[in-house]
């Protein structure tokens, strides 16, 4: 019996250490080009930089580059439970970066 709970222990620790793995999305707006034209979207940003603005931007920053966009501003971080209201506003940009 003694075994049994050494192996739930084990099994346990092994749960409580891997990482939680949570979604973090941010809403953005960015600009590209002259005169310039604007958009509004949504991404999906590591766990690591979630709730840090400058981390946040930091990995958005490159991905718009890629196509010419200029970050202008992340607007605010937030769950899975935030992406239907913001889908149909973001529209071709919703998690395109």
């Amino acid at each position: 019996m003694s075994r049994f709970y050494v192996i739930l222990a084990a099994m346990l620790a092994l749960c409580l250490a891997l990482p939680a793995q949570a979604e973090c999305y941010v809403d953005y707006k960015a600009k590209q080009g002259d005169p310039p034209q604007f958009a509004y979207g949504v991404s999906q940003v590591s766990d690591g930089a979630c709730g840090n603005k400058g981390a946040e931007a930091s990995e958005l920053e490159p991905r718009l580059a890629s196509d010419g966009w200029t970050l202008l501003k992340i607007v605010s971080s937030f769950g899975p439970e935030g992406l239907d209201e913001r889908k149909a506003s973001a529209g071709d940009f919703f998690l395109r970066y």
